[in-house]
């Protein structure tokens, strides 16, 4: 600790990402990245895109990305904002929207970078338990009216399961004096998106990432879709921290991404059909794993700890997510890999139950 650093960073807990070490043979399911690699039409829109212009700043304002997301979405182009990973997509958020007289809302058991971001801009904020099942209550959020806005993930993390559109619309419908943000990251493995209601609900904003089904974590591209108004706001907020957040390489793979929908369903029914069949494979072994609609599952064994199977599976050069937390300290989330990746973790969780 160095006594020039300030208050706010002094008392920062920061994020703790999932390790990422080089080993020969590693198998990496910890991360939820993808096992398959981008769309072609990606990869050869950054090839295209390594020429001379590297020398200049890259658009701005991301127009040509802008344009490609809400073609998909069908919205309008001023209704898309883009950052460097969802990351800091939710960083501008927090920063911009959920400043507030009340505190913010969002679950107890989540991704553990919310509570992170509200320590770094000074957010207060109250976690609301979910239930016995691990699954948010809408009901709950509607008990606290006077909030400083709500946000979750849809399907949440690190548990994979999934919250109702008609619930998200029941609480669209009740909450309207402050911003809900619906964090999809995870929402094209089987979840059905809030896109769809955000032209009825002005408050609503909801995030996506590159990094999960389109296999482009390595670009760090993420956006959200809202209303214009809200957009805008978030733009002020950019445009007063990094006006070029997104390098023309990021710009080019991402445009051409988000065009290419038949790789990415290849993509996800090859990840769905993974994780049925480790689901059912972990099943076998004493694995109770909850439904999961993300590309990871949470599970916990009948009698051995969760802490002793992570290292066991370490030690064998399988790297998978545990999280020491309140509530979830026997859980374990894996990231669905390929087939044969799966199949040698299944291998070695025999080994380590024998």
């Amino acid at each position: 600790m160095s006594k020039f650093w300030s208050k706010t960073v002094k008392e920062l807990t920061p994020y703790k990402p999932g390790e990422q070490i080089q080993a020969k043979n590693l198998i990496k399911l910890n991360t939820n990245e993808s096992p398959y690699g981008p769309s072609p039409m990606a990869l050869e829109a950054i090839r295209s895109a390594s020429d001379d212009a590297l020398r200049l700043y890259p658009p701005p304002n991301s127009d040509l990305l802008k344009a490609s997301i809400a073609q998909t979405y069908q919205v309008q182009a001023n209704q898309v904002f883009v950052g460097n990973g969802s990351d800091e997509v939710l960083a501008h958020i927090f920063l911009g929207l959920f400043k507030q007289a009340h505190p913010i809302l969002f679950p107890d058991i989540t991704y553990t970078f919310y509570p992170v971001y509200c320590s770094l801009y000074e957010i207060a904020y109250q976690q609301i338990p979910l239930n016995q099942d691990f699954h948010i209550q809408i009901d709950d959020y509607l008990a606290i009216p006077n909030n400083g806005g709500i946000i979750f993930p849809n399907p949440n993390a690190p548990t994979g399961l999934i919250t109702p559109l008609s619930e998200i619309r029941r609480l669209l419908e009740v909450n309207t004096q402050s911003v809900v943000v619906i964090d999809e990251a995870y929402v094209d493995f089987g979840c059905e998106s809030s896109v769809q209601l955000v032209n009825q609900y002005p408050n609503l904003i909801v995030t996506h990432s590159f990094s999960k089904s389109r296999a482009l974590a390595g670009l760090r591209v993420g956006y959200a879709i809202a209303n214009a108004d809200l957009i805008e706001g978030l733009e002020r907020v950019k445009n007063s921290f990094n006006s070029y957040p997104l390098g023309r390489l990021a710009q080019a793979g991402a445009t051409a991404a988000v065009l290419d929908t038949e790789h990415l369903n290849a993509t996800i029914q090859k990840i769905q059909h993974t994780r049925q069949q480790l689901i059912a494979d972990l099943s076998s072994l004493g694995f109770n794993t909850l439904a999961s609609e993300a590309n990871f599952v949470f599970t916990t064994h009948a009698t051995l700890q969760a802490e002793f199977i992570y290292a066991e599976l370490r030690k064998r050069d399988i790297l998978i997510r545990y999280f020491n937390l309140p509530r979830i300290n026997n859980y374990l989330r894996i990231t669905v890999g390929t087939d044969a990746e799966c199949a040698q973790l299944i291998v070695a969780l025999k080994e380590i139950l024998n």
